[in-house]
């Protein structure tokens, strides 16, 4: 079975820190949460640190092996290494730094890094600890057909430029529409989907019209999808009447919880909750107090498009939605850094094209477009 997508846990522990170690590591099919294959060795005596980077390893190297070409998303309780491959991190310790190197080599470009709690990897866990205790590990499953046999499946480059020539079967095109201008919008204040539910200033009404007449003329939308909160509700109100359509409610593609600094401003926040900012700042896995990290976010919103795709196959989709899961939609298609969402500017009421072909992967087509 050839696999687009797999999700890699890993996990590794020692019992003395240093002490006899073990790690465990499996690959996951994400669409159906079959385990494709997994592994789970004692490594002597090792620090912790030592094991989960081994399981990591050892996680990555499984999905070479049964899923070549996939994507992967890797997910561990282990923020130091998450951290460090993702780069946000540095790597001191001398001990790290050659496994670091490897794993880094394993993994594929646009490697997505979870940090996950601890309940979130009790598989992965229990294959290390299992290992420690001499308990037999389940074989893997038979490797995928012999490639000798098998078309080569095309690189992620050359799907990726598959946007440039004919297609076999047509994209499904996602437009995202930011909502129009608030009040907070304008005084550029956080607005999340906490605290107060501002809808649409006059400004906003204006552009949400633009946006409107400007999909209107370009034609061939499908279907409406949109935030619940109120400044989305009443964008997709206007552009769904201007192309009678009704507008469908999808609550995951609400915006980020800020949730305390909701109402507040940059500034503010900063007065305020300084430790706390310098935090968020420094790691998209970090959520303000009461709120929602961006990591979280960012799986909120990969499931909202999954299901758009597999609801609208081939459509055109207008999704009214906000700035963070349109930048993360950016990111994603793009195989950027997380910390790249900080460096998008989004205008309210713009537009942002990305067209998802049948293979899972996907083409940037425009970006904050004004009406």
């Amino acid at each position: 079975m050839t696999y687009q997508h797999v999700i890699v846990e890993a996990d590794g522990g020692s019992r003395g820190n240093p002490g006899p170690a073990a790690y465990g590591a499996l690959v996951r099919d994400p669409a159906t949460g079959e385990v494709i294959a997994q592994d789970g060795r004692t490594l002597g005596v090792a620090t912790n640190n030592v094991a989960e980077y081994s399981g990591l390893i050892a996680g990555l190297e499984l999905a070479a092996e049964y899923a070549p070409n996939a994507s992967i998303e890797v997910r561990m309780d282990s923020k130091l290494v998450i951290e460090q491959m993702a780069g946000r991190w540095k790597i001191k310790h001398p001990d790290m730094k050659p496994l670091a190197v490897k794993a880094q080599g394993l993994a594929p470009f646009g490697t997505e890094w979870t940090w996950v709690p601890r309940a979130q990897n009790a598989a992965a866990d229990a294959l290390a600890n299992n290992a420690l205790d001499g308990v037999p590990i389940p074989l893997k499953p038979e490797p995928v057909a012999a490639k000798a046999t098998t078309p080569k499946e095309p690189s992620d480059q050359q799907k990726a430029m598959q946007g440039w020539g004919a297609q076999i079967e047509p994209p499904t095109q996602l437009i995202f529409l930011r909502h129009g201008e608030t009040p907070y919008t304008a005084e550029k204040r956080f607005s999340g989907s906490t605290g107060e539910n501002p809808g649409l200033s006059e400004t906003g009404d204006a552009q949400a019209l633009a946006a409107a007449e400007f999909l209107a003329r370009r034609g061939g939308i499908d279907a409406v999808v949109t935030s619940p909160l109120l400044r989305t509700r009443q964008t997709a109100e206007t552009v769904a009447g201007r192309l009678g359509l009704e507008e469908v409610v999808d609550d995951n593609w609400v915006e980020c919880s800020f949730g305390d600094w909701d109402g507040h401003t940059f500034a503010e926040v900063q007065q305020k909750w300084p430790d706390q900012l310098a935090a968020w700042l420094e790691s998209t896995t970090v959520a303000p107090p009461g709120g929602e990290s961006f990591d979280t976010c960012a799986r909120r919103a990969r499931a909202a498009r999954d299901g758009l795709l597999a609801r609208y196959p081939g459509k055109t989709v207008v999704v009214v939605t906000h700035v963070t899961p349109i930048k993360l939609m950016v990111r994603s298609v793009l195989q950027a850094p997380m910390a790249s969402i900080f460096r998008m500017e989004l205008r309210p009421a713009t537009l942002t094209e990305i067209h998802w072909y049948a293979d899972g992967l996907a083409s940037l087509r425009s970006f904050n477009v004004v009406p």
